[in-house]
């Protein structure tokens, strides 16, 4: 019977050979999983053998893991932006550097009385929830095409006990707002993409990846739309692949936005800031 520290070892070893970019961490996650252990008691009890029922689930998981299934899948549950948000194959795995979004998100909203907030292309909630877990007095509104999507987000306000009105429609389609700020984590990869995408990437909803030719054609619609339901003085944020931020800033400006960029946690231009002038 092989003792934790040895499972550990040969876990990450398992993954490592099938190419999974984060083989020690992950390995770690799903042993702490598989035998419903706190990573501290995983630590100081790496010496003791692992029960055959756990050892048996931990090889499944590692499986699973080594055939590129999301972390995230097999865990079920993540912690995300003062939330827990469950995970599977009916909305996209919400990621780190969306937690920023959601930072600037809640900058925008300083100052304001309860501000009124759409969140466009929900999928698992994580910014409508976010925003509501940290401005509780926030009118908070989500939408998305996905039904699948919109079943997950409901799913995940009810495990956090936020009252969120989800919509189910194609962006602003049916809301005639005013909105103090819109914000949206789009399908923002360029189509082509797809070609060199990592194998995680499989497990997640096409459409809330590809955004067309060159990754724009969703956030552009929304602009479109948003100019006519945001409040004078207003704010639209995306989030958008770095190659696009500044290129789509530029463009809104000469639509009459007043728009910048801000970099994420790697010094990356990938969020969009426009203002709607009065």
């Amino acid at each position: 019977m092989a003792v934790l520290r040895d499972l550990l070892r040969q876990g990450a070893a398992q993954l490592q050979a099938a190419g999974v970019p984060s083989p020690e961490v992950d390995a770690r996650a799903l042993l702490v999983l598989a035998l419903n252990l706190s990573p501290t008691a995983l630590l100081t009890r790496g010496h003791e053998p692992a029960p055959a029922d756990g050892q048996a689930r931990y090889e499944a998981l590692l499986a699973r893991r080594a055939a590129r299934v999301p972390l995230q899948h097999l865990l079920g549950e993540v912690e995300w932006g003062g939330v827990r948000l469950r995970t599977d194959a009916r909305a996209l795995v919400p990621r780190p550097e969306t937690e920023w979004l959601l930072h600037l998100a809640l900058q925008a909203l300083a100052g304001r009385h309860k501000p009124r907030v759409l969140d466009v292309g929900t999928g698992t909630g994580a910014l409508a929830l976010g925003l509501k877990a940290a401005r509780p007095d926030a009118q908070v509104s989500a939408t998305d095409l996905s039904e699948e999507a919109l079943s997950l987000a409901r799913e995940n306000a009810a495990l956090n006990g936020r009252d969120v009105a989800f919509v189910a429609g194609d962006l602003l389609a049916g809301l005639s707002g005013p909105f103090d700020l819109i914000v949206s984590n789009p399908p923002y990869l360029p189509e082509t993409d797809a070609q060199a995408a990592q194998p995680e990437v499989a497990f997640d909803p096409p459409l809330a990846l590809y955004g067309g030719p060159d990754g724009l054609a969703v956030a552009r619609r929304l602009a479109a739309q948003a100019g006519a339901t945001l409040v004078p003085g207003g704010e639209l944020l995306l989030e958008l692949d770095p190659r696009n931020a500044a290129p789509f800033a530029a463009e809104l400006r000469a639509q009459g936005w007043q728009a910048t960029t801000a970099p994420d946690l790697t010094d990356r231009e990938r969020f969009v800031l426009a203002q709607r002038l009065a």
